[in-house]
């Protein structure tokens, strides 16, 4: 898979493919010849191209993954301040940690709408099955913004919920 830094070595090969297209259009002009305006709109995408290219290079594409961290799927994101992913009930503490922590550093990115919030809590819920055929949502844990904190993010689990998700499971 390509990596930022492919993308940014593509840019830069891009873009200098756009200034050569661009000074050919611009002697097509100077000339009068006939492709000149092909030239306008050849020289136009390549700019978008280059464009492109610069932006995937600041974004990496693959995933993150930390160690202990359990897979989980998302539930619920609202593309700006709140996500939701679902972990197995059975999980402990330091999965869930550093399951959060994984869902955090891929999720926070300056592509989300956070209308002024710096990136999005994070909340983390199992299924707990109280009967059969009656579940409930437990939120074990989250992942809120905080500027003090070393990573710009805190996480907190709660216990309590975690012992209930446990036992049931």
């Amino acid at each position: 898979m390509p990596t930022p830094e492919t993308f940014l070595e593509a840019t830069k090969w891009m873009g200098i493919a756009t200034l050569a297209l661009t000074a050919l259009t611009a002697l097509a002009f100077l000339t009068k010849w006939g492709i000149r305006f092909r030239l306008v709109g050849a020289s136009a995408f390549c700019g978008v191209l280059t464009a492109g290219f610069l932006g995937l290079s600041f974004q990496p594409l693959v995933p993150i993954t930390f160690e202990g961290s359990v897979p989980y799927t998302t539930v619920f994101d609202s593309g700006a301040s709140q996500l939701v992913i679902a972990v197995p009930a059975d999980i402990t503490d330091a999965q869930l940690e550093a399951t959060l922590q994984q869902a955090a550093v891929n999720s926070f990115n300056p592509s989300r709408l956070s209308g002024g919030v710096q990136g999005a809590m994070i909340r983390a819920r199992a299924i707990v099955h109280r009967d059969p055929g009656i579940s409930d949502l437990v939120y074990l844990g989250q992942v809120k913004p905080d500027a003090d904190a070393e990573l710009g993010y805190r996480v907190v689990l709660d216990r309590s919920a975690l012992a209930k998700a446990r036992a049931s499971s």
